[in-house]
């Protein structure tokens, strides 16, 4: 079922060798920008519009009074909530370790720069709404922003047609589990548009989403589309593209482990990509008897049998663990597995992956839910440079520089130095006005 990529017996550059889908977000970019103009211009009618013209739906009113939010919470089935809960729970005890603290350094007596941490003030939160529902991604998204102390957090996500052109049922229960109370069914480039903007939400423009300083947040191809138009008017949290996981595994792997969770990804999306790397044939084969056993048992068969026939998906060859580990260092995955021998010590030589999965027992499907780590993570080889969704995402450092007299006047020949280098005689005189006949 999967395509083999063989890169034994050569130094071969894996890049360009390695599955990889072939999304072109500038084409996107385009077809979308007329809309971004609508909304920016004309608000609820242009968003309304849009959400009858690609969802199906037309809301009267965008946001979602909070009395239903909270009927939401009331009607969720007991299983579903114990299970949010324990996910709140455990997201909430990882990303309280990752709040950074102020401090100060004292660069020379009377001299020093502190480095506070400031959240950022509002956030607009992107919950995706399209082949499945997501109320996992409003824990996400919405805990780490909690944990930094972001002031005012809205969420949007698309209207759903079997749910009266509200958005899913179980994801406005997990925003009143989060006590998240402003919640908007728009989708799409529409909703991207509204939040960076604001707009009028009702038909008589008497309500407003007020607009916000970032936006986080999965969606497909046209929600990524807005948030690169929009980078600058807004923060953005990363380019999201369709999902991946890559599996490092030799011949003490599990087949039927590595066949059941490349299966898991490739479910979310015809585009998600499954890559296994191994050094093993046997592997390699007993995973695809192992595929072609599970894959038509699956809910999702054919969603699934595309994505991982797809030339995003596959088996690459390799010599050894070593050769392996250069390998999935190139592709960077959102989601890297590492089942192997004495797994944790290859999983600490992993210098390129959105969130690594140590050993047999920490399959991605863990960490989408239930780990207490985040599942926002970057796509598309941007692993490379790139991180998750964490606190720190919506937290800026803003230094404080205070100096006294003597400390300035210790340095002032420094600055009115490199001031005359970059001719910029007006930076030094800002420094030497201050000690008349003092500096030069």
């Amino acid at each position: 079922m999967l395509n083999r990529i063989d890169l034994r017996g050569g130094a071969r550059d894996p890049r360009r060798l390695l599955p990889r889908a072939q999304l072109d977000v500038s084409v996107a970019v385009e077809r979308i920008r007329p809309l971004v103009e609508a909304v920016r211009e004309h608000g609820y009618p242009a968003i309304r519009e849009a959400s009858e013209r690609f969802d199906g739906v037309s809301p009267e009113r965008l946001r979602v009074p909070v009395e239903v939010i909270r009927a939401a919470e009331d009607t969720l089935d007991p299983q579903v909530r114990a299970a949010l809960l324990e996910s709140i729970t455990r997201a909430r005890r990882v990303h309280a370790d990752q709040r950074r603290v102020d401090h100060t350094t004292q660069v020379v007596p009377g001299g020093t720069v502190t480095e506070r941490w400031v959240p950022v003030d509002r956030v607009g939160l992107y919950v995706p709404g399209g082949l499945a529902m997501y109320p996992s991604t409003v824990v996400m998204n919405v805990v780490p922003a909690q944990a930094a102390g972001v002031r005012s957090l809205v969420v949007v996500s698309p209207p759903q047609k079997d749910n009266g052109g509200l958005p899913d049922q179980r994801v406005l229960a997990a925003c009143a589990l989060l006590g998240v109370d402003e919640v908007y069914a728009v989708g799409g480039a529409q909703a991207v548009a509204m939040l960076a903007y604001g707009a009028t939400v009702d038909p008589d423009g008497a309500e407003r989403c007020e607009p916000v300083d970032m936006i986080t947040g999965p969606g497909n191809i046209w929600v990524t589309a807005a948030k690169r138009l929009l980078r600058g008017v807004v923060g953005i949290d990363a380019e999201a593209g369709p999902t991946e996981i890559a599996i490092l595994a030799d011949d003490t792997a599990d087949p039927a482990h590595v066949a059941a969770d490349l299966i898991s990804q490739a479910e979310h999306d015809p585009l998600a990509a499954s890559v296994l790397v191994t050094p093993s044939v046997a592997l390699a084969d007993a995973v695809d008897a192992e595929l072609a056993r599970q894959v038509p048992a699956a809910k999702h068969a054919e969603r699934i049998g595309t994505a991982l026939r797809g030339e995003q998906s596959g088996i690459v060859l390799v010599d050894d663990l070593e050769a392996g580990l250069r390998v999935v260092d190139a592709y960077a995955a959102e989601h890297l597995e590492i089942q192997t021998v004495d797994a944790r010590e290859w999983a600490l030589r992993v210098r390129n992956a959105g969130a690594i999965f140590v050993g047999a027992w920490s399959p991605v499907s863990l960490g989408d839910y239930c780990a207490g780590s985040n599942h926002v993570l970057p796509t598309g080889g941007c692993a490379r440079h790139s991180s998750g969704l964490s606190v720190q995402s919506f937290l800026r450092g803003v230094h404080l520089v205070e100096y006294t007299r003597d400390a300035l006047r210790e340095v002032a020949p420094h600055v009115v130095t490199l001031a005359g280098v970059e001719d910029l005689p007006a930076h030094g005189q800002a420094v030497s006005a201050r000690f008349p006949g003092e500096t030069s």
